[in-house]
């Protein structure tokens, strides 16, 4: 009896440890990466957006063992709504700094040269390129530059245009060796190349305020 109840636990502690070890990369799109694109011409008129600090950028980085949250609280950008479509290059800003996560452990050792390197590259940018119908959604194309790494991605996003707000939020997955981050973890722990990128922006018209900033 003592056995039996033995090989159940074990069985169990397997079936968890399998469960934890699930790559949160597999449950959506990834972006890809190539040379970076050119972007839309800027616009004539229109109506100019900030996008407010409300705003998210978060990710979910993983490996052997399980996963860890972060993200960014310090992004600004703005862009220009014409004919109830944002047109032109918005360009996203985000302050790498501002970087945080779940362990604060964790947010020191991706802020050093392991990972993002923040001293020597405090910015990360986004400029889109491109937006297009896809499927219901919209393939939003545009070149990131993280780590002194700028390559064009794309993903799919559901971007919502009214007359007071724009939202766009999307759920997608970049390969962090793209843009040079290749640190590999421990031996019997190897950190995944792709990190889930939540995106959760909000603007509206007028001036930005202090807080819609990035700092520098």
């Amino acid at each position: 009896m003592r056995r039996a109840f033995i090989s159940l636990f074990a069985a169990a502690g397997f079936v968890l440890a399998m469960a934890g070890c699930s790559d949160p990369a597999d449950n959506v799109p990834k972006s890809g990466a190539s040379a970076p694109k050119a972007g839309s011409a800027s616009p004539v008129g229109g109506t100019d957006y900030v996008i407010r600090s409300g705003s998210k950028i978060g990710f979910v980085g993983s490996k052997v063992t399980g996963s860890h949250n972060g993200g960014f609280t310090n992004l600004a950008g703005t862009f220009t709504v014409k004919d109830g479509k944002i047109s032109g290059s918005p360009e996203i800003k985000i302050n790498m700094q501002s970087t945080w996560t779940d362990t604060a452990r964790l947010t020191g050792h991706l802020k050093s040269p392991d990972f993002f390197d923040v001293q020597k590259f405090p910015r990360s940018t986004f400029a889109v390129t491109s937006l297009e119908p896809e499927g219901g959604a919209t393939k939003v194309t545009g070149n990131l530059t993280l780590h002194g790494v700028t390559k064009s991605i794309s993903f799919p996003a559901t971007v919502n245009v009214g007359a007071d707000a724009v939202s766009v939020k999307a759920e997608f997955a970049i390969n962090r060796k793209e843009f040079g981050i290749v640190y590999a973890g421990k031996a019997d722990d190897l950190i995944r190349d792709n990190v889930v990128i939540k995106l959760d922006l909000n603007a509206t018209p007028g001036a930005a305020r202090p807080e819609d900033l990035v700092a520098n």
